[in-house]
């Protein structure tokens, strides 16, 4: 049995969020249906194993606040290297991200930055992979 999780989101304007996350954090857009009022009403993005897709907001669903340094949720992804999560964060920052933490090494030993992109979502990107016995 093959099984996979997927994230969807929510983006006010989905269009210029795909636009913004191919360029901030290396996604690729695999699939783009346009919706009758030129938002998205559908699309997938992918990067290396991960995918997930995402629409046009036309319902304005609540979105958490943050309290504190987060809004408490978001996506995780793991990278092979420390190098790679600075890489990352300073992309996607040059890109308009919001520093939530910068690239550091986390109590329980996961190095990992986090981001929020021009919408709010939290996007973290560290060198534990989940799932997998820790090795430090």
């Amino acid at each position: 049995m093959t099984i996979s999780l997927h994230a969807y989101f929510a983006y006010r304007d989905a269009v210029t969020a795909l636009r913004w996350l191919e360029r901030a954090f290396g996604f690729e857009t695999t699939m783009e249906v346009p919706d009758e009022n030129g938002g998205i009403m559908h699309a997938e993005m992918r990067y290396g194993e991960l995918a997930f897709t995402c629409f046009t907001d036309d319902r304005q669903y609540e979105r958490p606040v943050r309290k504190g340094d987060s809004v408490g949720h978001g996506m995780y992804i793991a990278l092979d290297t420390q190098d790679a999560v600075h890489a990352m964060y300073a992309r996607a920052t040059a890109a308009g991200a919001e520093s939530v933490w910068e690239p550091e090494l986390s109590e329980w030993g996961n190095y990992r930055c986090r981001v929020a992109d021009p919408e709010g979502y939290e996007w973290t990107f560290g060198t534990h992979r989940p799932g997998l016995p820790a090795s430090w």
